[in-house]
């Protein structure tokens, strides 16, 4: 792609398109269906919008509300370890469970624990909730949460954004996490974003029935009752569930972004964004911590080294193979920790599904306007000159320098690694 074309890509796109596209793949983490942070935007900015919030402060929920789930990687390998199961089908099922009730935890840890294992294995797994069930889900959300509100803060967001995710699973009766906070000492931000993502999480699952009733039961014990009733109001008279069901809720979360505090997607933000999600992307597997960074650095010197030399790849191009290399394995967050994390040989079935997560980081970077530059070199990092790499199974006719470098680079850090 010529660096005329690759202007044209990058100009004229808001921040929160790109970070709109890039949520999907946090939708998947959590194992909800693609669009679910956008709709839980959608519905949280409705009721920002009844309470007549201020623009500075509406700003930082529109952006606590796209990112809320910023922090779900870094739990992902010990929920998988804790339940022995697949970490996304986990995190699917815990979405409509009341983890507070004894009874609901319970069955809920009955059915999820070891499903592939004998019933031995499940009643070890249901003994050690048993035993420190609340401690463990209080850790695990205190990684998540923390971990949601560090991101926010590399992208250079406010406070207000920040302690919005870090308090995303406060309860309104002081029994939710990490910190056992009640009522309104929950702030404001993070009260709505709680409300609106699991009502979201029920609207997807059981329709509008499904989620007043959640909202209406769950009132004055996980949520602020003022706030359900703000919410039930714009359910009956503004045509919430019309709007979150339609074909086109990016369109409607950008219009309901205040336009006077709306972000450009700026080369800085984007390279902001980048490392961030590189971030996220290595905190999926403890194997793989901090390697987006490390298959930067390399990659970086290696074009310095030809650029100096004789690949002519200007600032551009540096600029293009740095993104490449802290987003090449997004794809992978897309696979299960009991693939990324198991300490023995892979099945045909597991290699085959590792095998795929290149074709997932194409399909996720080919959505965000400034990285399509980058969708195929970063989607090309399993490649080899011979033809035997994959997806694509492509040789070297197909591969120009910055794919060999980026796949160069990921060898190098992957053999520099401790992992099984």
């Amino acid at each position: 792609m010529s660096p005329e074309t690759r202007r044209e890509e990058a100009e004229g796109f808001r921040f929160s398109e790109v970070l709109s596209a890039l949520s999907i793949v946090l939708d998947l983490v959590e194992g909800q269906p693609e669009g679910h942070a956008v709709r839980s935007c959608l519905i949280g900015m409705r009721v920002a919008d009844r309470l007549r919030l201020d623009a500075d402060t509406r700003s930082a929920l529109f952006y606590a509300l796209l990112l809320k789930d910023a922090g779900c990687s870094s739990n992902a390998s010990k929920m998988s370890a804790l339940f022995e199961a697949d970490d996304m089908e986990i995190k699917r099922k815990v979405k409509t469970v009341d983890w507070t009730s004894l009874p609901s935890a319970a069955l809920y840890t009955a059915r999820a624990a070891s499903p592939d294992g004998s019933l031995l294995d499940k009643a070890g797994r249901m003994y050690e909730f048993a035993v420190r069930g609340r401690k463990a889900s209080r850790e695990l959300i205190q990684i998540r949460c923390e971990r949601g509100a560090e991101i926010t803060r590399l992208m250079g967001f406010p406070e207000e954004t920040a302690q919005a995710i870090r308090s995303l699973d406060e309860h309104w009766d002081g029994k939710g996490h990490p910190d056992g906070l009640k009522g309104e000492e929950i702030p404001l931000l993070a009260r709505i974003c709680g409300l609106a993502q699991t009502v979201e999480v029920f609207f997807n699952a059981h329709g509008p029935a499904g989620a007043e009733e959640v909202a209406r039961v769950r009132a004055g014990r996980w949520f602020d009752p003022a706030l359900v009733e703000i919410l039930l109001a714009e359910a009956r008279e503004g045509g919430l569930w019309e709007d979150v069901s339609g074909d086109d809720a990016v369109r409607e979360v950008a219009r309901l972004e205040p336009a006077d505090r709306t972000l450009e997607a700026t080369p800085e933000r984007v390279n902001l964004a980048a490392r961030a999600f590189g971030e996220i992307i290595d905190a999926k597997s403890p194997f793989t911590y901090h390697h987006s960074e490390g298959v930067a650095r390399v990659s970086v010197a290696r074009v310095s080294v030809a650029m100096a030399g004789r690949a002519g790849l200007g600032p551009e191009g540096t600029r293009d193979m740095m993104r490449a290399a802290l987003l090449h394995d997004i794809g992978k967050l897309g696979v299960s920790n009991r693939i990324l994390d198991k300490p023995g040989s892979l099945t045909d079935e597991e290699y085959a599904k590792i095998k795929q997560h290149p074709r997932l980081t194409y399909d996720i970077l080919s959505r965000v306007g400034p990285f399509r530059p980058i969708a195929q070199t970063a989607a090309n990092h399993h490649e080899k000159l011979d033809g035997s790499g994959y997806h694509r199974g492509i040789g070297a006719e197909d591969l120009d320098l910055p794919s060999r470098i980026l796949a160069v680079a990921d060898i190098y850090d992957a053999l520099s690694a401790e992992r099984p």
